[in-house]
């Protein structure tokens, strides 16, 4: 008996990826269901058969406030905007911790999850997406003990602090932009895995997170600003202090992020078809 061609060809399923950057949303939105389910997996899976738990989310910045606190403070004596030098470093650290933490986990993501990608079809971009949630919810933690900080220090926080959560999509962009290109590139260069922990190490030192960016001489500031957390820093002390931020470097800090999320998109998306293959 004949076969129609015709007859068949239409019942033919072809499953491609959506590589069009401008789907990035549209993406996350179809596949929310996954995406929800890997964000709570890597929840629960990074604090288990852990001594204290999440506690070691508020511990990091908790130490690491009280050794800036202590260099930056006490011995070189910088200026501390008229606030008590500890909340001048917290709310320094909440944005850094997040945005390190963010790009670290995504950068590794897609090599931690090599058995899904090999095995079904998904938007991979999904998978450092989704291990950017875990930060954020360190990074809540991390902001409730700045609250008791502030009640300790009886320190009543101005009516900038309903603007923070912009700052905190400013600094999710950048992280995301960040950890778009990491992840993509530890595909293929394994390498990048011992480069990330070194960016951070060093990061943490050419942010203004010990100290005030206005110690930074006018001449380089606008330069220095091309970092883009130091536009986040400046705008989460705002919230917190009430401490105008520098605005040209404002401005720079979300020209650079917005064009660190879109390339790390675009190159995303033009390089996961490799993925499976280097995995």
């Amino acid at each position: 008996m004949p076969i129609d061609m015709d007859s068949t060809e239409k019942f033919n399923l072809v499953i491609e990826p959506n590589r069009v950057a401008s789907n990035f949303i549209k993406d996350l939105f179809r596949y929310r269901e996954l995406f929800y389910f890997l964000a709570w997996r890597d929840l629960l899976v990074r604090y288990k058969q852990t001594a204290i738990g999440v506690a070691w989310s508020v511990l990091r910045p908790l130490l690491t406030m009280v050794v800036f606190t202590l260099v930056f403070g006490r011995l070189a004596g910088l200026p501390n905007e008229g606030v008590p030098y500890p909340i001048l470093v917290f709310s320094a650290m909440l944005p850094w911790q997040y945005f390190a933490n963010a790009m670290q986990e995504s950068s590794n993501s897609l090599v931690a999850g090599a058995n899904l990608i090999s095995k079904i079809y998904f938007p991979r971009v999904i998978i450092p997406v989704s291990s950017v949630m875990v930060s954020a919810v360190d990074f809540l933690l991390s902001l409730a003990l700045l609250g008791l900080l502030m009640l300790g220090y009886g320190f009543a926080p101005p009516v900038s602090i309903a603007f923070m959560p912009l700052f905190f999509a400013l600094a999710t962009i950048a992280a995301l932009g960040v950890g778009l290109w990491l992840s993509a590139l530890n595909v293929k260069y394994r390498d990048f895995r011992h480069i990330v922990p070194f960016m951070v190490q060093f990061g943490i030192y050419v942010s203004p997170v010990g100290f005030s960016s206005s110690v930074v001489p006018p001449r380089w500031r606008l330069l220095y600003s091309l970092n883009p957390m130091v536009g986040v820093i400046d705008g989460f002390r705002w919230c917190v202090q009430g401490t105008e931020p520098y605005l040209p470097g404002l401005v720079l800090s979300v020209v650079t992020s917005a064009f660190l999320f879109w390339s790390g998109v675009k190159f995303f998306r033009r390089t996961e078809k490799f993925f499976a293959d280097f995995i």
